[in-house]
């Protein structure tokens, strides 16, 4: 797609109050493909603006009308399915049939959803004599990373306008024009002007002028950990909502009852989807010590068969920071069995998908999120000491349990100290609630959950 060179604000496209452009580029080939405004704090005001105008008309819209705008929403992302998804590829640097499958694909189940949910949701209840409303928080400042551009931004303008809220958008400066591309669809559903507003712009400028302006009733952002703490003191010291789905370092628990080979095939699969950039994926693989060396053996020989199968990641800082993270491995005393800190390819942001064996829980790469293509296999001598490394870090975003009986994976699983396990393989939800414990996060996204962050309580006593 051609980028547009305007802030999508109060329902047009409008020139940005500054001159400064960022650079779109193609993290395959390293070739800029597009330019896009670099908002300022006084862009941002003017989206707050616009959307706080729209808020009292978008609150009071009925329910069913709100949730036939999310339908239309859905349908045109459905119908652009294939533009969106080459332009994730362009940007992102993600294989197309990989961008056609989620990027693309998900989105429109989580549109959705949030359609259904819009019409049945119960906004209003008796309890006893009181009568309980749930009312829309406001104008929402949404935040959003750059490894899943169309996700993740519809995972938090989708529940915020099913609730009644506004919303200003802030995507990742690395794939605005995913965002660009959702703005032309919610104009396209018929949104009215100024529910929803896009400035494109870097972190520390826009982002910061969004997570601070006084007008914002809550912050929805997903990101680093270090960003997300930031942000939560920001609003702390306002008394303002936020929502945050931060790092993790999720655990592959793989059980002496289970399926070995597949546990392994799925846990390295896992870890090299989106060339390793997903901060649910499982990065540490806990494997009992009499089946180690077989856990290892078929784990580098299943990345060995993503060589030419993921795309690079996002940007040369990223790559720069996995490859770190490799040699770090290296240096600490863990065992390379696949992959490496060498490009495999002379141009673009490429790491090669890495395996390390011999991986003790201290290490710097089983602690800290890498966020690429890397997978730490530790072994573990029994239940109880798997389920102390599989709850030693400082996450509890994600992660898995595999065991021969259902019964035996799910009794593990509700002692880990995550806000999500999948059990044997289990598919992905678009109406389970995900986010973290600890230090991965505060708040839900998807279905009801996801919805319920958006709403505020009032109860009325008759």
């Amino acid at each position: 797609m051609k980028a547009h060179d305007g802030l999508y604000i109060d329902g047009a496209w409008r020139p940005a109050a500054g001159r400064d452009t960022i650079e779109v580029v193609n993290p395959v080939d390293e070739q800029v493909i597009g330019h896009v405004p670099a908002g300022t704090a006084l862009d941002v005001d003017t989206a707050v603006r616009a959307a706080r105008a729209a808020f009292p008309g978008w609150a009071a819209t009925p329910p069913a009308e709100r949730a036939a705008r999310l339908a239309a929403l859905r349908d045109v992302l459905a119908a652009r399915k294939d533009e969106i998804a080459e332009t994730v590829t362009a940007e992102l640097g993600a294989p197309l049939a990989f961008s056609q499958a989620v990027h693309a694909g998900v989105p429109v189940l989580v549109a959705g959803s949030y359609a259904e949910l819009a019409a049945t949701y119960a906004f209003e209840e008796k309890v006893g004599n009181s009568t309980v409303y749930q009312e829309p928080v406001g104008v929402v400042g949404a935040i959003t990373p750059w490894n899943y551009p169309l996700h993740q931004i519809v995972a938090k303008v989708a529940p915020a306008l099913a609730a009644g809220c506004t919303v200003v958008l802030k995507p990742a400066e690395d794939t605005p024009l995913t965002a660009q591309l959702f703005a032309e669809a919610v104009a396209e559903a018929g949104v009215p002007a100024g529910v929803f507003n896009l400035v494109t712009g870097l972190g520390p400028v826009a982002g910061q002028a969004l997570a601070e302006h006084p007008d914002v009733d809550l912050v929805s952002f997903t990101g680093s950990t270090a960003v997300g703490r930031r942000i939560g003191a920001t609003a702390g010291a306002a008394v303002k909502r936020v929502a945050l789905e931060l790092g993790g370092k999720s655990a592959n628990v793989i059980l002496p009852s289970a399926d070995l080979a597949k546990a392994v095939n799925v846990g390295v699969a896992n870890v090299m989807s989106n060339s390793g950039q997903t901060c649910s994926a499982w990065t540490r693989m806990l494997v009992p010590a009499e089946r180690y060396d077989e856990a290892v053996e078929l784990a580098a020989a299943a990345a060995a068969k993503y060589g030419d199968r993921i795309g690079p990641v996002v940007n040369a800082k990223q790559r720069d920071r996995v490859r770190g993270y490799i040699e770090k491995g290296v240096a600490e005393g863990a065992r390379l069995v696949a992959g490496g800190p060498e490009s495999p390819r002379e141009q673009g942001y490429f790491v090669s998908p890495t395996v390390f064996a011999d991986v003790t829980e201290r290490m710097t790469i089983a602690q800290e999120e890498i966020f690429g293509p890397v997978l730490s296999i530790l072994r573990y001598e029994d239940e109880e000491d798997a389920l102390r490394i599989a709850n030693g870090t400082v996450y509890g975003l994600a992660g898995a349990v595999w065991a021969g009986e259902e019964s035996e994976a799910v009794a593990f699983a509700r002692r880990l100290d995550t806000g999500q396990v999948d059990i044997n393989g289990g598919r992905f939800n678009p109406l389970a609630p995900f986010g973290g414990y600890k230090q991965s996060g505060v708040g839900r996204e998807l279905g009801a959950h996801g919805l319920s962050e958006y709403l505020q309580t009032k109860s009325l006593q008759f």
